[in-house]
């Protein structure tokens, strides 16, 4: 099939595009947000094809995957062509709601000729779906191997924009956990965050690295800490149980799901997971077997080849 898909969130594509179909995945001049094109610092297959707005319109187009509301409009825009009407759509829906839980109602939700796809189960049930035909499936990650060594007695912590998300990421909550063990925060648009949080930069290393680098130079951290309070389950978390790194999380959204308790410890208690950071610390063996828990749990449920044979059978039926 020829799939028309936006680059919006980049590891989650990367997965996405290794199925056995050509990608048509819109640019534009200036490769802003609606035309990225293909990723720069991932290894995306030659059938990703890079398309023009005007060169959409004579396109062949078997399905549409839409992440984001406007691209409704943009689809029908830029092809001439209503996603769900003219061409079988599906929209996958990346995020938790924004605000409550219980008052959030997708934009989605008053139609039915477009199947919603939740990445978690914990958001398809948070989201008010109204008449969409809403289903899971779930993340798939391309293994980066058993990377880690936990090397440095540090905590690697994964989250873009942590001065700009705040709370949502549990920025806040970086200071109490820095006394515990120093950290390494990865990710874009971290720089600044040690003075922001008023910590010494040694207590609080930020790192943007490209993607390439980025894997090894978390597996050499003892432990990965996830103190994000609310948003869908991080394919940070998933990356690094694949490398083989135990797990310090709070328990909330989805990731009571995908870390069982021999991979690390979750709690919404801070002295447990200080006393968790601290024990990962002291003792590498522990570290490595939780680790190795953690990489067997992330292996079983979350492989790429699952993930693509659901998106398979999901587009049989759409197009069908």
């Amino acid at each position: 099939m020829n799939i028309l898909i936006w680059h919006v969130h980049g590891s989650w594509a990367t997965s996405f595009v290794q199925g056995p179909h050509t990608y048509l995945v819109p640019v534009t001049p200036d490769r802003g947000p609606d035309g990225l094109g293909r990723a720069a610092t991932w290894q995306w297959p030659p059938d990703v094809r890079e398309v023009s707005p005007r060169e959409l319109r004579e396109q062949d187009i078997d399905l549409m995957v839409l992440q984001r509301p406007h691209e409704l409009a943009l689809a029908h825009e830029w092809t001439g062509r209503r996603p769900g009407i003219d061409v079988p759509a599906v929209y996958v829906e990346h995020d938790s709601p924004d605000a409550t839980p219980v008052g959030t109602r997708h934009p989605l939700a008053d139609r039915d000729d477009i199947p919603l796809v939740h990445v978690t189960h914990f958001n398809r049930l948070m989201w008010d779906n109204g008449r969409a035909p809403a289903t899971v499936i779930e993340h798939g990650v391309i293994d980066p191997g058993p990377l880690w060594t936990g090397t440095e007695p540090r905590a690697a912590v994964v989250v873009n924009e942590p001065v700009r998300r705040g709370r949502t990421t549990g920025t806040d909550l970086l200071p109490r956990f820095a006394r515990s063990a120093p950290l390494d925060v990865f990710g874009m648009r971290t720089e600044g965050l040690a003075a922001h949080l008023g910590l010494d930069p040694q207590r609080c290393r930020t790192r943007d690295l490209p993607q390439g680098e980025l894997h090894p130079a978390m597996a050499r951290c003892r432990l990965y800490l996830h103190p994000v309070r609310w948003t869908s389950l991080g394919l940070s978390l998933l990356e690094a149980m694949f490398l083989g790194m135990p797990v310090v999380a709070l328990d909330t959204t989805e990731v009571r799901e995908a870390v069982p308790d021999d991979a690390g410890v979750v709690s919404n208690r801070p002295d447990v997971l200080d006393e968790a950071v601290r024990a990962f610390l002291a003792d590498p063996g522990q570290a490595r077997y939780a680790g190795e828990r953690a990489r067997a749990a992330a292996q079983a449920r979350y492989g790429v080849q699952r993930f693509l044979d659901d998106w398979e059978h999901l587009m049989k039926e759409v197009t069908r």
